[in-house]
């Protein structure tokens, strides 16, 4: 599924080897607070844009403050979220961040059926935004591109295809991806100018089954006359 900042899933439902400890979301009322939608909105706002106010998000999302407070304390409650300690130069405005972090899931045969539904609504709601997103952004981005400004404008790779893997090569081919990830990782300190957040999602699955080809007849075949 499409996770939370940091954050990770392997075909099995859990995360190959990180640098930074790890977490699986095994608990029932956990899931269920983040898979609400408002929130997910919210998170992959904080996500992209950095840390905001509950005015900020509520403006941004179409909400009310009240809506966005009330979403932003219960985020905070299972540590998705937290509030910004560092000085902001806003006054008393109460700021929030997404708090990154490996989190894992624990994988579908290990899920109870209830889980599996809640599981099921997140990874909905999560894999819509991130499309959603996705369209917007290109869509933004091509007045720019048009007139030959932001380089970035034109900064959308995305990739289709297929391959023939065993099982344990799909799970090699998995941490190979997510060892590439960690690569480019570094603390904000040494991030170089001109760089940006760059949303990455993985997303591989077994094609269905081929249909069972169809038989001819066997040419020496009798039938009896019925009648």
């Amino acid at each position: 599924m499409a996770q939370e900042p940091g954050a990770t899933d392997s075909p099995e439902g859990r995360t190959a080897k990180a640098p930074d400890t790890s977490t699986e979301l095994s608990d029932l009322a956990t899931l269920k607070a983040l898979a609400q939608p408002r929130r997910q909105r919210m998170l992959q706002h904080l996500t992209v844009h950095g840390p905001a106010t509950s005015a900020t998000l509520a403006r941004a999302l179409g909400l009310n403050t009240g809506a966005t407070s009330y979403h932003l304390r219960e985020l905070a409650r299972y540590g998705f979220v937290e509030e910004q300690t560092e000085a902001t130069g806003h006054g008393r405005e109460r700021w929030w961040r997404a708090v990154p972090g490996d989190r894992r899931f624990p994988p579908r045969s290990r899920q109870s059926p209830e889980m599996r539904l809640v599981m099921d609504e997140l990874n909905h709601h999560a894999y819509a935004a991130d499309l959603e997103l996705f369209e917007q952004l290109q869509a933004q981005a091509q007045p720019q591109m048009d007139a030959g400004g932001d380089p970035w404008a034109d900064a959308f790779p995305y990739s289709r295809g297929s391959i023939r893997l065993t099982l344990p090569e799909l799970r090699a081919f998995f941490e190979e991806y997510i060892a590439l990830l960690n690569r480019y990782k570094r603390p904000e300190g040494n991030t170089p100018p001109g760089a940006r957040t760059v949303l990455t999602r993985f997303l591989a699955f077994p094609a269905p089954d081929a249909a069972p080809a169809s038989h001819p007849e066997p040419h020496n075949r009798t039938e009896s006359d019925p009648s």
